[in-house]
């Protein structure tokens, strides 16, 4: 008998100490690039620098997504389009690059159609062609002083986006004298019976239709002395969409600028309104908000820029579907990744709403991602008595985590998440109800030290009164939080470089005050 205790107790040291060993491994073990910054969920290139979104389009059950890629640094440099594809907008497979630059130029950002009709002429043997459209930006008379070193030009495939023949009488649009010509996003107007493409300029977009996607027509332009213009106008995209519950329908215009985000650096403004074919005009409601708050953001945090929409989503399926780079033109060549830099944000869906006399141009995870949840818990109706802890030292779970949270009875009080690790790096976000915002803080996440411009102040959106509740839907990769809230109407992106995974999850009030956790869902994202 007292051999078996021994023996017990001997195991139990042994135990113990091998579970203090482990501990202290975890706190001293470095994790290389790939461990630490790799996303799980996010589209990154295996290699090298990446930008924009470009000509994302829908083509018998994939997802084209390309983008703006240097293969040669992890730096900007000649711009190429790079190639990924996707049956479920989550997990994508790289391809190779899909055009490079020619005697033309680099090849700057665009879009790409599908062209069921053939109007371009380019289908043969009955294949379908695809259209792709870019600027051409020529480096060289950049450097020599012309202001018209840019122009459009397409290309088109004929095996669904695996290889591209670009276009002999490229460019189709040339410069007309104007110094910032770029980004067209083309899309087939059904109500006009036309092509129409969206071009940026340096303070105003463009309109231009064509029956071809050869030749364009100018039909008009907008936006001079509307919205923000503290940078560039760059990659717009525009589309009809219905006001949900309603058969209204408005036209939406995504506009990106750089720099001039509310919070700093690039980020996309948006304007709602009616077009009759040819002209665009602000709608008297989004016109009454915008003379209020000067420019409507679509994402209220510093890394979620130039995103556009998909072409050729099946009529069944009918949603606006989105993606974004996940980085900012104020730091992103200066990022903690060697092999590879920038992510794209989660795909999302993109909805018009008008609420209390005020339009929303809201974001959601796309459902897709619903097949990728794994439940860990789900929690109602508790009392939220000034901290709760949500997620205790899992960080396997916080690599990939969906949190969605709801609270009631709130008061005049700070609600904030904290994201946090062992090495007192933290990420802080959440309800500011005494000053009436949302907010990001990442001034105390981890590596700060490549960018003064990274973590110099805190990311807010201002909101229009104190709440009484509020829903928050919260995705973690890694290095990067992605936060809507309220059903989408506020987005908040930002990305961080912890020196180790973060591990807990935790909620606190500023004043202590009491509220109720209507439900607390917890769920591992498992990508395959």
């Amino acid at each position: 008998m007292k051999l078996i205790k021994s023996l017990l107790f001997l195991s139990l040291i042994i135990m113990s100490c091998k579970e203090q060993t482990n501990t202290k491994e975890y706190q001293v073990m470095s994790f290389n690039e790939e461990q630490l910054y790799r996303p799980n969920f996010h589209f990154t290139p295996q290699n090298n620098w990446m930008n924009d979104p470009n000509g994302m389009f829908y083509l018998d059950g994939e997802y084209h997504l390309f983008f703006q890629y240097y293969p040669e640094d992890n730096i900007w440099g000649p711009m190429h389009w790079g190639h990924a594809i996707s049956n479920d907008l989550i997990t994508w497979e790289e391809l190779p690059i899909a055009l490079y630059p020619d005697d033309l130029g680099y090849i700057f950002s665009g879009s790409a159609v599908v062209d069921i009709n053939n109007t371009s002429g380019f289908g043969k043997d009955g294949k379908t062609p695809i259209i792709a459209m870019f600027t051409y930006h020529d480096a060289i008379a950049e450097k020599k002083g012309k202001i018209d070193y840019q122009t459009q030009g397409i290309a088109y495939s004929l095996d669904k986006g695996r290889t591209w023949t670009k276009y002999s009488g490229n460019p189709v649009l040339p410069n007309p004298g104007i110094k910032d010509f770029r980004d067209p996003k083309i899309y087939w107007d059904q109500d006009h019976n036309q092509w129409l493409m969206t071009l940026a300029t340096y303070e105003k977009t463009f309109f231009y239709s064509s029956k071809d996607l050869k030749k364009w027509d100018l039909l008009s332009d907008f936006g001079e002395f509307l919205g923000n213009h503290d940078g560039v106008w760059e990659c717009p995209d525009f589309f009809p969409i219905t006001i949900n519950g309603t058969d209204t329908k408005k036209w939406v215009l995504l506009q990106s600028i750089n720099p001039g985000h509310i919070n700093g650096g690039s980020g996309t403004q948006y304007f709602v309104g009616d077009f009759d074919g040819k002209t665009f005009k602000l709608d008297t409601i989004f016109q009454n908000q915008l003379e209020k708050k000067e420019a409507i953001w679509l994402d209220f945090g510093r890394d979620n820029y130039a995103g556009v929409t998909w072409s050729n989503i099946p009529k069944e399926d009918g949603r606006k579907l989105f993606i974004g780079w996940m980085s900012n033109w104020e730091y992103a060549q200066q990022v903690p990744t060697k092999k590879w830099r920038s992510a794209m944000t989660t795909a999302r869906t993109l909805e018009l709403e008008l609420i209390n006399n005020q339009y929303f141009l809201t974001s959601k995870p796309v459902k897709e991602l619903n097949t990728y949840l794994n439940k860990i818990s789900t929690t109602k109706d508790v009392k939220l008595i000034g901290n709760k802890n949500i997620i205790n030292n899992n960080s396997d779970l916080l690599n990939k985590a969906s949190v969605y949270l709801k609270i009631s009875d709130l008061k005049e009080d700070v609600y904030t998440l904290k994201l946090s690790n062992s090495k007192n790096e933290v990420v802080e976000f959440g309800l500011n109800n005494i000053n009436n915002n949302v907010f990001i803080d990442r001034s105390k996440s981890g590596d700060l030290s490549f960018s003064n411009k990274f973590a110099n102040s805190v990311s807010k959106a201002t909101l229009d009164e104190t709440l009484t509740e509020i829903d928050i839907h919260i995705l973690i990769d890694k290095t990067s939080v992605e936060i809507f809230y309220n059903n989408g109407t506020t987005v908040m992106t930002e990305i961080f470089f912890p020196s180790i995974p973060f591990e807990n999850l935790d909620l606190y009030t500023k004043n202590k005050s009491t509220s109720i956790i209507k439900t607390l869902e917890i769920s591992q994202i498992n990508s395959k």
